[in-house]
C-alpha cells in the first residue's frame, strides 16, 4: 500500500529536520578545539615571534631611516651618560644620566628588533664608539667633542655634558618629528612620539640646571 500524499509530506519534513539537525551539529563542533587544533580542522596558531610583532609590509623607508639612525643616535647618548657617574659632580646630573640611560637603552634592542624582522641590517657599534661615520646626523657629536668630554670632571663636567646633551635631545627630537610625519608603521611612530615627550621634557630640565629657564 502506497503511502497518502498528507504522510509522504510528513516523512519529508521529518527528513529534512534531521538533515539540518546534523548540519548545526557539525557546524557547532568546529567551534572548539578538537584535538589541540582550531574550528574547520586548521591548525593552532603558534606563538608570537619578534616578526609577528614587526610584520614585514607594514613599514616603509621612512621607518627604517629612523631605526637605522636612531640607534647609533641612543647609543652616543648612552656613552655620554655612562661617563656621567664617574665624572659628574651633580646629583641631578647623575640621576639625568641614569634616566636616560633607562629610557633608551630598550628603544635600542626594540629598535633593533625592528630591523631584524624587516630584514634589514642593524646599525654595528663603532670601535671605541667612533660615531663619526653618522656625524651628519642633527645633534650627533665628533669624536673631538666626546674626548674633550672625556677628560673633564665636576662641575666642568656637569656644564659641558649638559649642554652636548640639549644638542644631542634636540637632535633626536628633529629626528623623530621627520618619522611622524612620514613613517607608515604605527609602533615606530608611537616611539618617536615618546621620544619627543620625553626628551623635549629633558631638554627643559637640563637647561634649568645650566640656568637658562
Amino acid at each position: 500500500m502506497k503511502p497518502t500524499p498528507p504522510l509522504m509530506r510528513r516523512i519529508a519534513l521529518v527528513a529534512a529536520t534531521a538533515a539540518s539537525t546534523l548540519v548545526l551539529a557539525a557546524c557547532g563542533s568546529n567551534n572548539g578545539d578538537v584535538d589541540g587544533r582550531s574550528g574547520h580542522d586548521s591548525p593552532a596558531k603558534p606563538a608570537s615571534s619578534p616578526s609577528d610583532r614587526a610584520p614585514a609590509g607594514t613599514h616603509n623607508a621612512a621607518d627604517v631611516a629612523f631605526a637605522k639612525g636612531m640607534i647609533p643616535h641612543h647609543r652616543q647618548a648612552l656613552e655620554m651618560a655612562d661617563l656621567a657617574a664617574t665624572r659628574a659632580a651633580s646629583h641631578q646630573v647623575k640621576e639625568l644620566a641614569e634616566k636616560i640611560k633607562k629610557a633608551q637603552d630598550p628603544e635600542i634592542k626594540t629598535m633593533s628588533g625592528w630591523l631584524t624582522a624587516w630584514d634589514e641590517e642593524v646599525p654595528e657599534e663603532m670601535p671605541g664608539m667612533d660615531h663619526s661615520a653618522h656625524s651628519a646626523m642633527p645633534g650627533m657629536k665628533g669624536m673631538k667633542e666626546m674626548d674633550a668630554l672625556k677628560k673633564k670632571s665636576g662641575k666642568d663636567f656637569d656644564t659641558s655634558f649638559l649642554e652636548m646633551m640639549v644638542g644631542h635631545h634636540q637632535g633626536a627630537v628633529r629626528m623623530a618629528g621627520t618619522e611622524k610625519d612620514k613613517g607608515a608603521y604605527g609602533r615606530a611612530k608611537t616611539l618617536a612620539a615618546g621620544i619627543i615627550k620625553a626628551q623635549n621634557a629633558e631638554i627643559t630640565q637640563m637647561n634649568k640646571l645650566l640656568g637658562k629657564n
